[in-house]
């Protein structure tokens, strides 16, 4: 039986950022050990729907190891050697018994005991079958989680396209945007399906919507809304794509991004979970779950959002898995800080780019120019404004509308925020509260915006703390030209660290 003081399960995105925090911390070799069932050491996920499908130019392992994306090391296999790190790759776990911290391995593997657990064990795909799809299981319908899944993709898209180059991305979500994306780029003829009666639909109002469904009808994508998938056709490969309002979609490839649902099966009957939304495994601001030695990080993790008045709420996000996971290291050496979560989302399709921060509401501003392609959206709750959107905004306006989110200032009238846009957020001082920051946009004081530290203070190995960053602004850093990879910044910005440009 394998003993370590620390163990960390699940791998993934934030396991190299845990490494990273825990040699941070002074872990001593042999004391950490970090199983998963994937063959890959922690990499950078938000890669595999963006730059690894390109069709010149795709980065592949090792460039993209966990921490680059965070402004840290390249950690790859010999990095965890060097630091005494044991990384059991390709180790599935089959049981988890909490009350005697053991991990039971499968097909006859060593038990592992560990003094402290981490749980990151992410979530699944939420697949067709499980709506009653017949067929679903035809060669040729892909699902993106991991490596291996885009690796399939790959290969795929070149044998579909000696039948057709006819395919359907099922789902009008995150995933949906920028996998079509990238299909079109590959030289697909696209047609997206899904039930909402818009793109987006939990972040998207109607007007932002319209701009990004009208871009992509643009780029030769057929877009069915209200409709949803009841079964395939095909001899052996996928060929037709059936639908519930009766219509048959020819398709050589067909893609799905419907969601997923937390990794929890290990740990019911042993600790807090939440069978309703949000799901997961509930935590306190420590990321501590109801069992002191064990904690849950990443995806799984039902954790409270302090900014929110303490909402409970599970972020699938890379930002998150990094910052929950060193967080949860710093916990287990002693730190009392609360993990203070700004909710954080970004993406790139084509020529665009935009980043969200904070919450929707059904009440919003939107300002800026839909025609051009550069607008953005103040979104207002109780009189105050709890999230901020942009679409190809500069490096100085993300970052101040970061500080938006932060501070939840009031909300002038819509009139005066309209024709403010991006000059209400960068007149927010950045160390202000929410009422001396509606002072500022009224005139009484002024201060230009720096983007802080992490809120949560998780940060990774080799990204030095900074009370500013600078958002290389698009076009000048991001490539307009779609043969060509484009520089990618990746997701930590919204943690405010200096960041290293990769190509992704």
């Amino acid at each position: 039986m394998g003993h370590f003081k620390y163990v960390y399960l699940g791998g993934g995105q934030g396991g190299g950022y845990a490494a990273a925090e825990f040699v941070k911390q002074g872990v001593k070799p042999g004391e950490l050990g970090i199983v998963t069932a994937d063959h890959y050491v922690s990499y950078e996920r938000p890669t595999l729907s963006k730059g690894y499908l390109k069709a010149e130019g795709a980065p592949r392992l090792p460039g993209f190891h966990a921490c680059v994306g965070g402004g840290g090391d390249k950690q790859t296999p010999d990095w965890y050697k060097e630091k005494g790190i044991e990384y059991l790759t390709g180790t599935k776990v089959e049981s988890v018994d909490i009350k005697n911290k053991t991990l039971k391995v499968a097909s006859g593997g060593e038990d592992i005991t560990y003094d402290k657990l981490i749980i990151a064990t992410g979530a699944t795909n939420i697949t067709l079958d499980s709506f009653g799809a017949k067929n679903a299981h035809l060669k040729g319908i892909h699902y993106l989680r991991n490596v291996d899944d885009a690796d399939a993709l790959v290969a795929y898209m070149k044998e579909a396209k000696q039948v057709s180059k006819k395919a359907v991305m099922v789902g009008g979500g995150y995933i949906g945007l920028e996998v079509t994306a990238n299909l079109v780029q590959n030289g697909f003829e696209v047609s997206m399906v899904f039930p909402e009666d818009r793109l987006m639909a939990k972040m998207f109002n109607e007007e932002m919507a319209k701009f990004y469904e009208k871009y992509y009808e643009n780029k030769g994508v057929t877009l069915i809304k209200g409709d949803t998938v009841t079964g395939f056709e095909g001899d052996g490969k996928v060929q037709t794509v059936e639908l519930k309002s009766g219509k048959k979609l020819e398709a050589s490839l067909v893609v799905v991004g419907v969601g997923a649902k937390p990794n929890t099966e290990l740990f019911k009957g042993q600790l807090d979970l939440l069978e309703d939304k949000p799901g997961g495994v509930k935590v306190n601001s420590q990321l501590q779950t109801s069992n002191p030695d064990v904690y849950a990080v990443g995806d799984i993790a039902a954790f409270p959002l302090t900014l929110y008045g303490g909402k409970v709420t599970r972020q699938e996000h890379v930002v998150n898995a990094r910052l929950s996971a060193a967080h949860a290291v710093k916990a287990i050496f002693g730190s009392k800080e609360t993990y203070d979560y700004l909710p954080y989302f970004y993406s790139r399709e084509f020529d665009l780019a935009w980043q969200f921060y904070g919450e929707p509401s059904e009440d919003y501003v939107l300002h800026g120019d839909l025609d051009s392609g550069k607008f953005g959206v103040y979104w207002i709750q109780d009189g105050k404004i709890t999230g901020a959107y942009s679409e190809s905004a500069s490096d100085e306006q993300n970052a101040a509308l970061k500080q938006v989110a932060l501070k939840r200032p009031d909300a002038p009238s819509k009139d005066e925020l309209k024709s403010m846009g991006y000059d209400f957020a960068l007149k927010v001082p950045a160390g202000a509260t929410a009422s001396a920051a509606g002072k500022a946009v009224s005139g009484r004081a002024s201060l230009r915006v720096t983007c802080g530290a992490p809120i949560s203070r998780s940060y990774c190995t080799g990204a030095p703390r900074s009370t500013s960053h600078r958002l290389p602004s698009r076009p000048s850093a991001f490539s307009r030209t779609m043969h060509k990879p484009r520089m990618h910044v990746n997701a930590a910005v919204q943690a405010g660290h200096v960041m290293r440009l990769v190509t992704m």
